[in-house]
Formats: structure tokens, C-alpha cells, sequence
């Protein structure tokens, strides 16, 4: 145990200095670049940090989040046998993290991008000798590594373009070449934030340790594409291409993921899939040009996704299982996790007072005036994203409550709170859930109208609970089954890579070894034919050189 506690300081002492760095640059929207080692003459890349209130804020969720797992961590994972490097992860992930929140040279960026990549594969596989693990953080690995090629392109295009690697002076430019380079950086963003259609890894990531994913959903990873938006925002504003794509991904993402949520039946894949929704309201939200909402709904979903996550821990420590059917009335036997994921789950839900609440109706807000303050405005983009979003806060605010009456209610079962290293970073982050929503503006029309619409959600989910209502089949099946949109993943491109490398065995059996073997032969052939002339035998050899020097003159006689 004291080894493990030794995990703890460092991310402590870690977090601890970030923090103190990062504090007084809150509130700060113009920042400092500090340029710490100047860029060479071959591709100019240097080392230099740049901090404002949107670094800053990020890194103290960061810090906060990494320090509440690695505490919560030395009880969850108890005499786990590679606790040492699951915790040494952790702490590079945290770092990497930081860089790429606090970099102001791409290529710097680039690399926290690449080792975040990296610790997810190992965390997630964490537990390898499960097969699920090993395929799920293959599946992670491979389709964000795809999408990255996305920012390695991105970044030559912008120093070809901009003669400079470094963010900040990038945007101290009148952006140009803007549509490229950021259809380039949303390729990035849509695998690394698991959006529509590279959105399945993040549920398939679900094998790793609960801990993992309640830091890659919360501050780390999927956090980082959204960040990546907002740090390069000019950019994307200066291409309406760029905006509108990103609309449309927002908006199938957010509804579908939250449909597949509806209908789990796993705790865990069904907050993935809850966070996969909730980041498409962030890109939502800056689709329609403001990013100060998408923001503030990172940090607030950071608190409460976490809380959830951990609470869910704390569950599953209890019943020895994700299935929402092995769990049901523990709201007596686990006091603790029951209150503290109320409130998680409320923030979801977009219930006040939570964030949840404001960050959600912020983004509603943004897109109503977007349109022009109509249903149907203007900018039809903007009308489509309020109309997607007022049906996912439905949708959300219904599997939310289902989560709550599976889970919490029925006949009470036999289980205990978990320990107090686990539930104390659920208190934590419950404080956090709430105190994040002080200050905010209050958007009357659309919080009224957003908060009937949860209420309407629970009612209807309760009476499903109790049977008084069902859901049709015909919807629930192929929800249940996530549209098979996996297919792509699982069957179509490993059936494509499979007749590509036969094909290629084919034309590299028959076509390129074809060279080499007629050479070969060539060579051998050759080889014997000059080998009969060495006979060793004088008189041959005396005869032939006769009749060579006889040809050779009758040869000259007749060309003359």
C-alpha cells in the first residue's frame, strides 16, 4: 500500500506544479508564449509554451482528474501485479496530456498527441490476458493512429503555408489555405474524440480498468480533439466547409450515440456512449461559432463523466459485474455512491443546478442564436443542431434515468459502499459537479423549455420501468445491436486488407519475383554453358583456339 501511495505524490507533486503555473493565467484570453529553445534552420520546430485561460483551465482538470484516479486506483486495483506500470502510466499519460495542452509548436504537440495514443493502448489492455482487452485497445490503437495521419498532414501544410510550426504565430496571421488544413485537423479530432464514423473504439476501450476510462473519457485523449479545435478556433473559422462538416458530424453523433446509450445493457458501454454524444454537443457548439460554450461543457462533463465512471467502480466492486441486470435496489446498501452518482447522473441529464445544466443549455443557447433566435432560421445548420440537440437532451435525460432506476431501485440486494480511498474522489468530484455551474447565466427560455424536456424523459422511462409502457421492438433490436454500424470495422475492411495483401502476395509471387528468377536462371544457364568450356583438356582446348584463329581469317579475307 505504501508503494502505491508513492504513485500518488508524484501526480500529486505533479499536479501541484502545473497548477500553480497554470492559476493566474484564468480569466486570461490573451495568454504569453514563452519560446524556450528557438527553432532550427531545417524545419524550424523549436520549444515553446504558450498558457491562457483555456490551457489553463484544462490543466488543472487534467491534474485533478489524474490525481483523484491514481487515489482512487490503490483501491480499486488492490494487489494487482502491474500496478507499478499502470501507475507510471498513468503519470506519462498526464503528461503528455500537458503538452499537448500547453505547446505551442505543432510538432511538440504532435508528440503528447502520439504518447497519449500510446498509454491508452497500454491501458486498456491493462488486463491482456482477456481477449476483449486486447482487441479493444488494438481497435483504439489502430483507428486513432489512422486518423492521425490527419494532424501529421495538417502540420506541413500549415508550415508550407504559413512559414512557421509555431500556434501563435499561425494566428497572429490572416488564415489562408484554411479549408484544407482544417478538413486535415477534424480528421484528427473525429477519431481521437471517437466521432461519426470512426466512433466505435471508444465503447470497445470499455475491458480496461474503470479508473482508465473515467480519465480518458474525463480529461485525457478524447478531450484532447475537442481542445485541438478550440486552440486552432481561427482556423476553423475561417472555413465554412470546415464548420459544416463538423456540424453534421456533431449532430449524427450526438442522437446516434445517445440512442445506443438508450438501449445498453452494460453500465460501462453505456456511459461510453454517453460520452461519445456529449463530446458531439461540444463540436456542436463551436460548429456554430462558440467556442466559450463547447468549453465550458468539456469541463463540466470532465467532473461528472469521471464522477460516473468511478461511481460506476464503486458498483461494479460491489456486484462483481457491468450488467445493469445484476445490479437494482442498492440505493439503501450503498448510501455514498447512490447520492454522489444521483448527481452525476443529474448533471448528464441536464437537471439543475448541476453544470450539466448550464454548459447544455449554453450550447442550445449558441445555436438558437446562430439561426437567429428561430427554430428555423437563416442559417439552417444552425436550426438543425438546436432541433438534434432538444432530441438528444431527451434521449439522454431518458437512458440517465434508467441508469438511476435499474441500478438503484427495486428489491434491495445485499452490497456495501466501497472503500473510502474510492468514495472519496466521488465527493469530490460531486462538490466539483456543482460548483462549476456558480456564476453561469441562466438562459430562461431554453432552460425551461430543456428542463420540461427531462422531466417529460424521466416520467416516460419510469412508467417503461414499471412496465406500464414499452419500447417496440422493431427499435430496440437493432439499437440494441448499434445499427451494425460495426460491420465496417470488424468484417468489411479486414476482408478488404485480406484480398489486398493476397493480391499483393499475387502480383509480388508472380509479377515482381518474376526479375529475380529470370536472372537467376539466366545466370545458371550462362554458367553451365561457359563451364563446358573448361574441360581441362588440352588438346580440346587446342583445337578450339585452331578453328577460332581459321574463322577469324576467313572472316577478314571476306570482309575485304
Amino acid at each position: 500500500m505504501t508503494q502505491r501511495w508513492m504513485y500518488v505524490v508524484v501526480t500529486a507533486a505533479i499536479g501541484l506544479a502545473a497548477a500553480i503555473v497554470a492559476w493566474p493565467y484564468l480569466g486570461d484570453d490573451t495568454g504569453t508564449t514563452t519560446v524556450w529553445i528557438e527553432g532550427g534552420q531545417l524545419l524550424g520546430v523549436g520549444l515553446s509554451t504558450h498558457l491562457d485561460s483555456l490551457a489553463a483551465s484544462m490543466v488543472l482538470l487534467v491534474s485533478g482528474v489524474a490525481l483523484l484516479v491514481q487515489i482512487y486506483s490503490t483501491a480499486y486495483l488492490g494487489d494487482d501485479p502491474r500496478y507499478r506500470s499502470y501507475a507510471l502510466l498513468i503519470v506519462l499519460f498526464l503528461l503528455a496530456m500537458i503538452a499537448v495542452v500547453v505547446a505551442d509548436d505543432l510538432f511538440v504537440l504532435l508528440i503528447g498527441w502520439e504518447v497519449m495514443g500510446l498509454c491508452s493502448y497500454f491501458l486498456i489492455s491493462h488486463q491482456w490476458e482477456k481477449e476483449p482487452a486486447r482487441a479493444g485497445a488494438a481497435k483504439a490503437y489502430l483507428i486513432t493512429r489512422f486518423a492521425d495521419l490527419g494532424l501529421l498532414i495538417a502540420i506541413f501544410v500549415i508550415g508550407a503555408s504559413y512559414g512557421t510550426f509555431r500556434i501563435s504565430e499561425v494566428l497572429a496571421q490572416v488564415p489562408h489555405n484554411a479549408t484544407p488544413i482544417a478538413l486535415l485537423l477534424l480528421l484528427a479530432v473525429v477519431g481521437k474524440s471517437a466521432q461519426f464514423p470512426l466512433h466505435s473504439w471508444l465503447p470497445d476501450a470499455m475491458p480496461g480498468p474503470v479508473p482508465i476510462s473515467a480519465l480518458i473519457h474525463a480529461a485525457t485523449m478524447v478531450a484532447a480533439g475537442v481542445y485541438l479545435v478550440a486552440r486552432l478556433y481561427p482556423v476553423f473559422l475561417a472555413s465554412a466547409t470546415a464548420l459544416t462538416v463538423m456540424a453534421l458530424i456533431a449532430c449524427i453523433t450526438m442522437l446516434m450515440a445517445a440512442l445506443f446509450a438508450l438501449t445498453g445493457s452494460d453500465l460501462k458501454r453505456i456511459l461510453a456512449w454517453s460520452t461519445v454524444s456529449q463530446l458531439a454537443y461540444m463540436f456542436a457548439a463551436m460548429s456554430v461559432g462558440d467556442r466559450e460554450a463547447g468549453i465550458d461543457h468539456l469541463l463540466s462533463h470532465g467532473a461528472f463523466k469521471a464522477l460516473l465512471f468511478l461511481a460506476a467502480g464503486c458498483i461494479m466492486f460491489a456486484v462483481g459485474s457491468t450488467s445493469l441486470s445484476a445490479m437494482g435496489g442498492l440505493r439503501q446498501s450503498m448510501p455514498w455512491t447512490f447520492w454522489t452518482t444521483t448527481i452525476g447522473l443529474a448533471a448528464l441529464a441536464g437537471i439543475p443546478p448541476t453544470s450539466g445544466f448550464f454548459s447544455k443549455d449554453d450550447i442550445l443557447a449558441a445555436a438558437r442564436d446562430s439561426a437567429g433566435g428561430q427554430f428555423v432560421g437563416a442559417d439552417w445548420i444552425a436550426s438543425l443542431v438546436f432541433v438534434v440537440a432538444l432530441i438528444t437532451a431527451f434521449v439522454t435525460a431518458a437512458y440517465a434515468a434508467r441508469v438511476w432506476f435499474k441500478v438503484f431501485f427495486g428489491p434491495a440486494k445485499e452490497a456495501s459502499d466501497a472503500p473510502r480511498t474510492m468514495t472519496v474522489p466521488l465527493v469530490v468530484l460531486t462538490v466539483a459537479t456543482i460548483a462549476l455551474s456558480f456564476g453561469k447565466q441562466v438562459h430562461w427560455e431554453i432552460g425551461v423549455l430543456t428542463s420540461a424536456i427531462a422531466v417529460v424523459a424521466i416520467a416516460l422511462t419510469w412508467w417503461v420501468h414499471r412496465g406500464a409502457l414499452t419500447t417496440p421492438p422493431g427499435i430496440r433490436g437493432p439499437l440494441r445491436k448499434e445499427l451494425g454500424l460495426d460491420i465496417l470495422y470488424t468484417k468489411w475492411i479486414p476482408v478488404v486488407f485480406n484480398k489486398a495483401s493476397a493480391a499483393t502476395l499475387v502480383v509480388d509471387t508472380d509479377a515482381i519475383d518474376a526479375y529475380p528468377r529470370a536472372v537467376a536462371f539466366a545466370s545458371d544457364k550462362s554458367s553451365r554453358l561457359l563451364g563446358r568450356s573448361e574441360s581441362k583438356n588440352s588438346q580440346t582446348y587446342a583445337t578450339v583456339f585452331t578453328l577460332a584463329v581459321v574463322a577469324f581469317t576467313v572472316l577478314v579475307v571476306v570482309w575485304r
